[in-house]
């Protein structure tokens, strides 16, 4: 069984803390929102045994890795970036780009701005979005109001503050709320009060999330807070902007997507639409795989079939 260990790596001007496991072809592995490289656990290992080199990074503003100060320093392309310079930093000249959340953003985009650097490309949950033709932030506070919980977290400070109160409260409450085994989620934060005022505190953890995991999580976010990773939501207007030269340009490397059918992300509205036209952007997509029962945290609730989707991918790159 391959071993995880832990090194820090300079990337585009940051200091980025990896873990890695195994050799052979370098697969990476990016996380989302409120995660870690932690989030990647039950992957790391099993890729690496079936021969690859696999790299879970803490990305900008997360637990150990660097966070600058300025919100601006958190753009998209800051964030694909920093994928192109760890691919540097690895020495190799190609990766497999996987993402889950906030990470499958990432990856599409890195995918979609630099395919020369990208042998294939994994979403889990967020699938690939065409560019809007208007700034997003006012679309959504038009269709969902100031209580959707993208247009809370834009107001600096203010979900920082809320999150870091009691942060094992806030990751127990979080990881359960979204996942398959709680009630379906209306991510609207109610007028006066907080993100978790909608998560639930459950009675019990579910089966895939322990104590320990909640721990982990609550440890590698002691010193380095919530305001980084908020920080790449109070870019998505800024992205919209720098990304408008590349306004519905397809992501042209081969592609998988997957998600569970109780993920918040795919049942909103438009949502399966969308993944049934991702092809028209996403010309070398494979057929996207739905894991039922499964809620947001893709490859934390579902390892074993994630895991098995992902090597399926790999070796037909191979």
């Amino acid at each position: 069984m391959a071993e995880i260990v832990h090194r820090f790596v300079e990337t585009n001007g940051i200091r980025m803390h990896i873990a890695e496991a195994g050799s052979g072809p370098l697969v990476l592995l990016l996380h989302g929102f409120p995660e870690s490289w932690y989030s990647w656990r039950h992957q790391l290992v099993a890729l690496a045994d079936a021969g690859y080199h696999v790299v879970a990074p803490d990305q900008r503003g997360y637990c150990r890795t660097d966070r600058p100060d300025r919100i601006e320093d958190y753009t998209i392309l800051h964030l694909v970036g920093d994928v192109i310079g760890l691919i540097d930093a690895l020495d190799e000249q190609q990766a497999v780009v996987v993402g889950h959340d906030w990470g499958g953003p990432v990856a599409w985009h890195t995918a979609q701005l630099r395919p020369d650097r990208v042998r294939g490309v994994a979403g889990l949950s967020v699938p690939h979005r065409p560019r809007g033709s208007r700034a997003p932030i006012s679309v959504m506070r038009e269709q969902l109001g100031e209580g959707f919980y993208i247009v809370y977290f834009q107001a600096p400070g203010v979900a920082d503050a809320e999150l870091e109160l009691d942060p094992r409260t806030a990751f127990r409450r979080m990881l359960y709320a979204i996942s398959g085994d709680a009630p379906l989620l209306a991510p609207i934060v109610p007028e006066g009060g907080g993100f978790l005022d909608i998560c639930p505190d459950p009675d019990t953890l579910p089966g895939w999330l322990t104590e320990e995991d909640i721990a982990t999580f609550v440890t590698e976010y002691e010193q380095s807070g919530f305001t980084g990773p908020l920080n790449w939501y109070r870019n998505w207007d800024r992205n919209w902007e720098l990304t408008g030269a590349w306004h519905r340009a397809p992501v042209t490397p081969p592609a998988l997507y997957v998600a569970g059918d109780r993920d918040i992300v795919a049942t909103a509205p438009g949502a399966r639409e969308m993944v049934a036209n991702l092809g028209k952007l996403v010309p070398n997509l494979r057929e996207p795989v739905w894991l039922a029962g499964c809620g947001h945290w893709t490859q934390q609730e579902r390892p074993e079939e994630v895991n098995a989707a992902l090597l399926g991918f790999l070796g037909e790159l191979d």
